[in-house]
């Protein structure tokens, strides 16, 4: 083997020191600059707009004004001459796709609603392609449907449109045209029995209503740590987000699940669309381009699972992610110029909903993090101010642990969790944006229903699954878990502004969900 001499190894050194010399002043220290300068305003941004929610919601606690206060609100009675027909027509859709775990629990839930029994109409979307879950489903319908429930099995010859394609297809049949409003439930949502009685009178005596939103409560919260972190996130979307919408009339989205429709509003607004992997995001702006209202009711919550994997939980981010972006670039144009809302509200859905919360939030997240500051660890011509790379970034992770008080122990794992995250999140928006190649990609999140409990009996002789390279390990995780050690130690040996502890710390939590470390398997008690 041939061997470099040393002479010959110090001046490849040194050409390659003069090489990096004359890049870096003129190309690598402007667009550090550059960058930081746009990480700062991203940051700037993103602050404005949680100061902002946070002094509506404290605004509104403190002058008792909750939304629902400010919409008419009167139980159905049963009427002498008219009897059940006094009620609204409801469906209730459930549309799943290979759901065996949970199949049982979100039919059994929908069929004990608490209304009269010939005022609604339970109808299962089956997209299942498994045949024996198909069977199983079926089944299912079949023994409600002997109890008398008025429940309807409905299923398609193609998986065209995926969630919304079911949906729309469902809306088609004939016995739909009788119903007045509908209510959605993804196949893990369980409802309580009272769920209709406490929002359908919300649309029956305000017809600017279009869409009642329930909060979401998740069973299993408590299974793991990366359990606890999801429901840190989603508590401050429907604790703040939802509610701040909601308050002030302007707009907020339709989470997909655990609502009701008008379903003139849903008509009105063009029905489903397949356009994007947000197809509730989508209807909820077009309806409320046609001036419909929606109110949030966070008293109302409804049982649901959080994904329990790495691996189903990246799925589901992906498509939270791109998804409202790549509808972003499609409606941008739309929303702009439509003449039936208010330039406010306009502004508000551009600016506020798209741009900063579902844009900048990841950008900068990552970029600022996880590659900028790093990086002027290497530069120390490129200076960040410290309001910019601590103060900021303090207040917005204080003011988004207030959706989750009893969590407030676990806020730096929330930190290091959703900057390792924010990776697959800015690529996901990136792809939406630029409406790249898995742009309209849909993973059906798995779900595991009662499978834990089911299991737990046996779970302390059961085996740990085996070291598979291709599912454990990670490679974008550990290359940017290398990037932020390198520039650790780089720091602790020649820089001055300490970065090294948060570096270390964030290249750690890269390498665990780098090595597969995380929502690798279920933990059993």
């Amino acid at each position: 083997m041939a061997v470099v001499p040393e002479t010959m190894r110090d001046d490849m050194t040194w050409q390659m020191g003069l090489v990096w010399e004359q890049v870096k002043s003129p190309v690598i220290v402007p667009a550090l600059r550059l960058a930081v300068f746009l990480c700062l305003v991203m940051s700037v941004m993103l602050l404005v707009e949680k100061v902002y929610m946070a002094v509506v919601i404290v605004l509104f606690k403190l002058l008792g004004k909750r939304p629902d206060k400010r919409y008419k609100l009167e139980p159905i009675k049963d009427d002498v001459e008219l009897g059940h027909s006094a009620y609204p027509m409801v469906l209730v859709q459930i549309p799943m796709y290979n759901e065996k775990e949970v199949y049982q629990l979100s039919i059994g839930a929908a069929c004990g609603l608490s209304w009269p029994s010939d005022r609604i109409i339970i109808q299962v979307l089956d997209d299942s392609t498994d045949p024996v879950i198909k069977d199983l489903v079926e089944m299912e319908c079949q023994k409600w449907a002997s109890k008398g429930i008025n429940i309807r099995y409905e299923i398609r010859d193609n998986r065209n449109g995926y969630k919304a394609g079911a949906l729309k297809q469902g809306m088609k049949h004939s016995y739909v045209k009788q119903c007045d409003y509908v209510a959605i439930f993804d196949a893990d949502f369980q409802p309580e029995p009272d769920f209709l009685w406490r929002t359908v009178p919300f649309l029956v005596h305000n017809p600017q209503l279009a869409l009642i939103q329930a909060r979401w409560k998740f069973v299993n919260a408590d299974e793991c740590l990366m359990t606890r972190m999801q429901e840190m996130s989603l508590d401050y979307h429907f604790t703040v987000e939802q509610e701040v919408g909601s308050s002030t009339y302007a707009f907020f989205g339709f989470n997909g699940t655990a609502g009701v429709w008008r379903i003139t509003a849903l008509n009105e607004a063009g029905g489903w669309k397949d356009r994007t992997t947000v197809e509730d995001m989508d209807l909820a702006v077009r309806a409320s381009l046609k001036g419909w209202k929606f109110l949030f009711l966070g008293d109302i919550k409804v049982k649901n699972e959080l994904p329990s994997t790495l691996k189903a939980y990246r799925y589901q981010q992906h498509r939270w992610s791109c998804g409202p972006a790549n509808l972003f670039r499609k409606m941008a144009v739309e929303i702009a110029k439509n003449k039936k809302v208010s330039l406010l509200k306009k502004v508000h859905v551009i600016y506020n909903f798209f741009f900063v919360r579902k844009i900048v939030a990841h950008i900068v997240t990552f970029i600022f993090y996880c590659v900028v500051i790093p990086a002027t660890v290497l530069i120390p011509e490129v200076h960040i101010p410290k309001w910019g790379s601590v103060y900021i970034p303090s207040i917005i992770t204080i003011l988004n642990a207030v959706g989750t008080p009893r969590s407030l122990h676990l806020l730096v794992f929330w930190i290091l969790f959703e900057n390792v995250m924010s990776l697959h999140r800015t690529k996901a928006t990136f792809i939406g944006l630029l409406e790249a190649g898995r742009v309209n990609e849909w993973v059906v999140t798995e779900k595991l229903g009662d499978a834990l409990k089911a299991k737990s009996a046996t779970a302390k002789t059961a085996k740990k699954p085996g070291f598979r390279i291709g599912e454990r390990l990670h490679l974008l995780e550990l290359v940017t878990g290398a990037y932020l050690f390198f520039c650790g130690c780089y720091d602790m040996a020649f820089g001055n502004n300490r970065y090294f502890l948060y570096l270390f710390l964030q290249a750690l939590a890269f390498f665990v969900v780098g090595f597969g470390y995380v929502g690798t398997f279920v933990p059993y008690s």
